[in-house]
């Protein structure tokens, strides 16, 4: 565990000894975990997804719906061995695939994790869900362990990302780590049963009064990828923890923000990209942590 001694797994770069202490994630050298569920709401090719929320986050966003576990760090401290057998657990369940939700700040013991359960028959592909505020140098770690990232590309504007998630440099920082994912595992590839082997899918939460700021995210997706990964299009954003305290986002998000959005993924003919249907930002959908499955 020797890059927990200076920790710079990630853009923040703490350089804290996690053996003694924590960074700005607020993560010591012991994996937390809050949750070990089979989700049935991920994007069709992703469902009956064996996820594993971690605790503790590298981002501070005022919106979280997580912020239980982001920020607050509620879960139970379990060893490695411990966290191999969960995947072995949920591969035992009839998980489609294992979900490493937040997982970025345990990336060390999290491979190491990855490779005894392989060793005793995990034959899952795993996806690393992400808030895409990653370090290239970590993910180089996840190559050949990874098959599916699913990062969630917050924000194009800066102000933005700064004043929301406290994210400096957010958009250069991600916009590099989508690309570094892209390289690891290529353009997308599916099994018989529609369910995805490998490949990208960029998650994009839609805020209220940023819609412009989501259409350039699909222009820079459009640019860079054209179809060689997924995107799907969240209109889910429900104003909860901190979003009071800000008055643009302190709302749910308008038909017209969505549908806009949506129009002009069409108009630039993006073909491989999902959206959401129905009521969907309501505080019913976020998990219920209590640390089931731990």
């Amino acid at each position: 565990m020797d890059l927990l001694r200076s920790c710079e797994l990630c853009p923040r770069r703490c350089r804290v000894d996690r053996t003694k202490g924590v960074g700005f994630c607020g993560a010591g050298e012991k994996v937390r975990v809050a949750l070990v569920s089979l989700h049935k709401w991920e994007e069709p090719c992703l469902n009956d997804a064996g996820t594993i929320f971690f605790s503790h986050c590298n981002l501070k966003c005022v919106y979280c719906q997580n912020y239980k576990i982001s920020h607050e760090g509620y879960g139970e401290e379990i060893s490695i061995e411990r966290l191999a057998k969960i995947f072995l657990e949920q591969q035992a369940r009839g998980a489609a695939n294992i979900e490493l939700v937040t997982p970025v700040h345990y990336v060390p013991q999290i491979c190491l994790a990855i490779d005894i359960a392989k060793n005793c028959g995990l034959t899952l592909p795993i996806i690393y869900n992400t808030n895409a505020y990653e370090n290239l140098s970590t993910l180089d770690l996840l190559k050949s362990r990874v098959d599916i990232f699913l990062p969630d590309l917050k924000y194009f504007d800066e102000e933005a990302a700064k004043t929301f998630s406290n994210a400096p440099n957010y958009f250069a920082v991600a916009s590099a780590a989508i690309k570094k994912m892209f390289e690891l595992v290529g353009e997308f590839e599916f099994c018989a049963n529609g369910l995805m082997k490998s490949g990208v899918i960029v998650r994009h939460l839609i805020l209220p009064n940023f819609r412009r700021d989501s259409i350039k995210i699909l222009d820079w997706l459009n640019e860079n990828f054209n179809d060689k990964v997924y995107i799907s299009l969240m209109n889910q954003y429900t104003p909860v923890f901190r979003a009071g305290e800000f008055k643009k986002i302190n709302r749910r998000l308008t038909t017209f923000e969505y549908d806009s959005v949506i129009n002009h993924a069409l108009d630039i003919g993006l073909k491989n990209c999902y959206m959401q249907i129905g009521k969907t930002a309501e505080e019913k959908f976020i998990p219920h942590f209590d640390c089931s499955g731990v």
